[in-house]
């Protein structure tokens, strides 16, 4: 017997908002509350509301978590700075992706990585074979902890008026940064300006007990900025449109960061700022000097039929030449959208293509990520 699905504390309030919900990674989460596209319009244009608490979190604690975190990581964690965080890549040592993660630095020993619902588990067992002899421990710490994400050009001005002592650490807050904040309610928060959306926005880390108080107060507070509860449909069309990369999708165990376009997140270091082996290592230095097969491109199409995960792109003789990892009609665009991986022949923007949809050749056009990016 399969086992159930686990169930967010937020579940009650999904139910009683009338969310349609489904399995997601092991999870019974919302998948839409009013509609796809409302709810995606709201973010792109007012604010959101998401639940992330089936993401997973990782404390890493120690003397020696930076260095363990150095080795262990492609990115170099020593770098962040209190209250930083930083977007890295957990590899095998053939370069391949096992995970996509933020890592936040809460204090110059405790570090917080946050993993993909689907691979949490891997990732602490992964981890857990590279600590070898460092000074350092790691604590799944997902089950006590919600995740709550406030998402769109409101975001700032709701989140601040959430908070109990005024505004100014959420106003001073810069991109991929984050801070103790206390909320309303005596509630203490830990807050990042980071997000999944390609909006500001800021994602709140709260014990699990009081997750039901925090979504009820983000409710209140952005209901006259037009905030509205999203799920993961919305969220997946807002990530396409800011060309973020899915893990199981634009990221597996079979591509490399560079394949990805994310080569800038490897980091080497230099005779200015030496850097110790990582794990993939060689693999990925080789994947940088001689480079990949493919590449990650992103493509637009003008008719109405969208190219979806899987989709074989095709020459002109109906062979396949490459492969669609993400596809959807872009509530923002108006059009057909969709990341693929093509040789680099391909990939070049303005190239014209043709994916099989469901045994029709629909032409699309290659275009630089990401499709849509926010007025800063």
């Amino acid at each position: 017997m399969a086992d159930a699905p686990l169930r967010s504390p937020l579940h009650d309030e999904h139910v009683a908002l009338g969310a349609t919900l489904v399995p997601f990674a092991g999870w019974e989460m919302p998948v839409r509350y009013t509609g796809d596209i409302a709810e995606h319009t709201a973010v792109r244009t007012a604010a959101g509301l998401f639940d992330l608490s089936h993401m997973g979190e990782i404390a890493v604690h120690g003397d020696g978590a930076e260095d363990f975190l150095d080795h262990a990581l492609v990115g170099r964690m020593s770098a962040i700075a209190l209250g930083g965080a930083k977007y890295t890549m957990l590899c095998t040592p053939d370069g391949g992706v096992i995970d996509d993660l933020i890592v936040y630095r809460r204090d110059w020993d405790h570090y917080v990585i946050v993993a993909n619902a689907a691979n949490k588990d891997v990732v602490v067992a992964e981890l857990e074979s590279r600590l070898d002899d460092y000074d350092a421990r790691l604590e799944d710490i997902s089950a006590e902890i919600a995740l709550i994400a406030v998402q769109g050009p409101r975001a700032e001005r709701i989140v601040a008026a959430m908070c109990a002592r005024g505004d100014d650490d959420i106003v001073a807050m810069k991109y991929y940064s984050a801070a103790n904040v206390l909320l309303r309610g005596d509630i203490h928060a830990f807050a990042a300006r980071t997000g999944y959306t390609g909006e500001d926005g800021f994602e709140l880390f709260v014990n699990a007990a009081d997750a039901v108080a925090v979504w009820r107060l983000a409710l209140e507070t952005g209901a006259s900025d037009g905030l509205i509860p999203c799920g993961l449909s919305a969220r997946d069309t807002l990530r396409l449109e800011a060309g973020m990369p899915l893990y199981g999708q634009e990221l597996t165990r079979d591509t490399t960061p560079f394949e990805a376009g994310l080569g800038r997140i490897v980091v080497f270091g230099s005779a200015a700022r030496p850097r110790g082996p990582f794990v993939g290592h060689d693999a990925l230095l080789r994947a940088k000097v001689e480079g990949t097969a493919s590449t990650l491109v992103g493509l637009v199409g003008d008719g109405r039929r969208a190219a979806r995960a899987g989709y074989p792109i095709v020459d002109e003789s109906g062979d396949q030449v490459g492969v669609v990892t993400s596809g959807a009609p872009s509530p923002t665009l108006g059009r057909p959208i969709a990341m693929a991986y093509v040789p680099h022949a391909m990939a070049e923007p303005g190239t014209e293509v043709a994916v099989d949809v469901r045994g029709r050749r629909e032409p699309m056009t290659v275009t630089s990520l990401p499709f849509y990016r926010r007025d800063s």
